[in-house]
């Protein structure tokens, strides 16, 4: 089971000794596109948590004047009052599986895409600059480092334009203690940071469903992140945010097909009932995010998401797997109660060997997605509702699984996140 850049407007200076790019641009845009929206939010829940160079591709950035001090002059007037040609957006964690798509929405819109990547993306590090250049076509890409502060502001700075909203589409790559604490807390604060400094008055977050009930440390840095963001806007008027929570990714649910086109038996935890989610497609979850930037009714908002058509539960996943293969149904029914013994095993182990604290950590993600529905918590009911989970766009499972049987899983990989 699956859980889990030439134009006559360019003027460029090079150091040699730190390779780091200065570029002026002149205006150059396509028409804004209009997208319809399910508008939804819910209040949010307070909860107690603890816890170098860049280099800018050739699509043009609008000058302007840079102030004496560290920052940018900024205008008083609000980006929402600008044609979208008009309005930088920064989008961090631009290389992802999300974030790519997010780039590609709101460059087609005509917003002034401004991604920041790292200089050797993707899954392990497989993708060159010239790789990141390519994917990420129609935007600005501004190589940093998101988990060095110091480095982004240089780089933000470096830029010469202020910044209207940065849409933060980080995320921890595997789940592990620490990397979701560097990732999904510190790394999407320091973008916050950064923008602020530059003029950004909103921001738009992806976070993610499953924070309604934290019991994992990527839930509770998120939700850290998500409370710190909400008090800037509490203190400053003249901020806004937008919180994204989606269900579950329609890759996270692909690791099965190969195996069921086979011939081999679909695996799920308990009768398959135990969970339900709403999946949402890349490019509807990414339609829905470049939404947020100009919707006013998205401001100030939680607003959880999932895409067309009822809740599935594993079950119903894999007799819909089957009928599109033509086979008959075929099960394997695994104990829940087997994931509780293996991690209390490796609780137990980690005081002794410390160096296991992401394995046991792993554990509890397995054991969390194989009992947990991505669908809006009710707490004062205790169960999750599935008629009160928003749908979203058009693209549905069943197309999706469909499309990998006859292509593959080829931009579906689940990379590090392969243990969830």
């Amino acid at each position: 089971m699956s859980l889990f850049a030439p134009s006559s407007g360019l003027t460029l200076l090079q150091s040699t000794k730190d390779h780091c790019f200065r570029q002026l641009f002149s205006s150059h845009f396509i028409n804004h596109v209009q997208v319809r929206t399910v508008p939804y939010a819910i209040p949010f829940l307070s909860v107690n948590v603890s816890g170098r160079p860049f280099r800018v591709s050739s699509r043009k950035l609008k000058p302007i004047i840079a102030s004496a001090a560290s920052t940018v002059e900024t205008s008083n007037i609000s980006f929402r009052g600008k044609n979208p040609k008009d309005i930088n957006v920064l989008v961090v964690g631009s290389t992802g599986y999300i974030g790519k798509f997010v780039v590609k929405d709101l460059t087609s819109r005509g917003f002034n895409v401004i991604a920041v990547a790292r200089e050797k993306s993707g899954i392990k590090g497989k993708n060159s600059k010239d790789d990141t250049l390519e994917q990420l076509n129609g935007a600005n890409v501004c190589f940093s480092d998101v988990t060095n502060l110091e480095t982004l502001e240089k780089s933000v700075q470096g830029l010469g334009v202020s910044i209207d909203v940065v849409v933060s589409c980080l995320a921890s790559r595997n789940g592990g203690v620490k990397d979701s604490w560097n990732i999904d807390y510190e790394a999407t604060k320091n973008s916050l940071v950064a923008g602020r400094k530059f003029g950004a008055s909103h921001f738009v977050l992806l976070s993610a469903i499953c924070v309604q009930k934290p019991l994992l440390e990527f839930q509770r840095a998120k939700l850290k992140f998500e409370a710190e963001l909400m008090k800037e806007a509490e203190e400053d008027n003249g901020f806004t945010y937008s919180i994204v929570r989606p269900t579950a990714f329609f890759k996270s649910l692909g690791g099965q097909v190969e195996l069921v086109k086979d011939g081999k038996p679909y695996v799920m935890f308990g009768d398959g009932k135990l969970c339900a989610c709403k999946p949402i497609s890349e490019q509807d979850l990414a339609s829905f995010i470049a939404d947020c930037v100009l919707k006013e009714d998205k401001i100030n908002q939680v607003l959880p998401i999932g895409g067309p058509g009822k809740a599935l539960t594993p079950l119903e996943q894999g007799e819909m797997l089957f009928k599109l293969v033509g086979k008959e149904p075929k099960f394997l029914k695994v104990p829940i109660e087997i994931m509780d013994f293996a991690i209390g095993f490796l609780d137990f182990l980690v005081k002794i060997f410390p160096s296991l604290e992401d394995a046991a950590e792993f554990g509890k993600i397995g054991r969390y997605y194989a009992a947990e529905s991505m669908l809006i918590w009710d707490p004062e009911t205790g169960e999750y509702n599935a008629e009160a989970t928003p749908s979203y766009g058009n693209d549905t499972l069943e197309d999706f699984f469909q499309r990998v049987l006859k292509e593959g899983m080829a931009g579906q990989e689940l990379g590090e996140q392969t243990i969830f």
